[in-house]
């Protein structure tokens, strides 16, 4: 891994994805005693920062490997990411997706080509179905996170950002998968080594907050919180990354994530998923560490389910 590689990786996927606008409110620095400019991945195309490294990861296969297909198991946003991305490269995507997801994810993987499979939601369920496809069809997996050329993918997002404000002081990312603050500690690390990079993640679902206590991959017992984009866990890929890189991790309530989320909504007029405001409300609740200080938060997706949204 080396500074190369990610400039590669941006040059490689630019004309396929968004250079995403950056965001600043007069007042939410106020409220939060800092500077803080907002990454806004809600505007990438299918709404998350996902494109990028699902992009990248196809691009990196060889024509033999493009042709017979590639292969992964989401009921979110990598599995539309990858269907669109897929489909503007003219690779055929199969997305296995539990048979509980949502009626409008599932329309929305078809409505950019994907061709589903539906199998039982256990993870031991998707893992199967995935790995039949990769036999029957000699597709190739890609894992949403824990996968190299999906994390610089990822990575690229923070370069943008660090084009535009180089002189920030903390970057900081929601921590799920472990696929987005991998690439961000990456960016920061080749090109802004001055910036500190910390994840925000749900008290909920803390399970890389103990990992990087523990020097070892944790899992989570239960998956209640409103950030369901983060309910998954880091994997041998990420981890090295985050280990060598990341700063440290916040913890935020799922009272602060609601009232992050809503902050947004109303002050910066932008859609938001819960998972985005995870960082802003790392933020809040630190408000003393920040003071003064120059913030970059990358808002991670607009992707949200309007029908089961609350604000309170």
């Amino acid at each position: 891994m080396n500074k190369q590689a990610l400039i590669d990786t941006r040059r490689r996927i630019s004309p396929f994805v968004h250079n995403t606008p950056v965001f600043t409110s007069h007042l939410l620095d106020d409220l939060a005693g800092a500077k803080l400019s907002f990454k806004c991945e809600n505007f990438q195309k299918m709404g998350a920062f996902k494109m990028r490294g699902a992009t990248n990861a196809i691009m990196q296969l060889s024509k033999d490997q493009q042709e017979r297909g590639v292969v992964t198991h989401s009921s979110g946003n990598f599995a539309q990411a990858l269907s669109l991305a897929a489909r503007n490269l003219g690779v055929t995507a199969y997305i296995v997706m539990p048979n509980n997801a949502p009626k409008v994810k599932k329309d929305a993987v078809l409505g950019y080509g994907g061709l589903i499979t539906l199998c039982e939601p256990t993870i031991k369920a998707r893992e199967q179905a995935a790995a039949n496809l990769v036999a029957e069809k000699g597709a190739t997996f890609i894992h949403p996170s824990n996968d190299l050329n999906v994390i610089l993918g990822n990575a690229t997002v923070a370069m943008e950002l660090l084009e535009v404000h180089p002189d920030l002081n903390f970057l900081i990312s929601p921590v799920g998968g472990g696929g987005l603050i991998a690439g961000t500690a990456l960016a920061a690390h080749y090109f802004a080594p001055q910036c500190l990079v910390i994840g925000g993640e749900p008290m909920a679902v803390d399970d890389a907050f103990r990992s990087l206590q523990s020097g070892q991959i944790e899992t989570n017992l239960t998956t209640h919180t409103i950030a369901d984009g983060l309910r998954t866990q880091l994997g041998d890929i990420n981890f090295p990354i985050l280990q060598q890189h990341l700063d440290h991790i916040i913890r935020v309530e799922e009272d602060d994530i609601v009232s992050a989320m809503r902050l947004i909504w109303e002050r910066l007029k932008i859609v938001v998923e819960p998972s985005s405001a995870v960082a802003f409300a790392a933020v809040l609740k630190n408000k003393a560490y920040f003071k003064d200080k120059k913030v970059g938060i990358i808002l991670s997706g607009g992707n949200v389910d309007l029908d089961t949204l609350k604000f309170s």
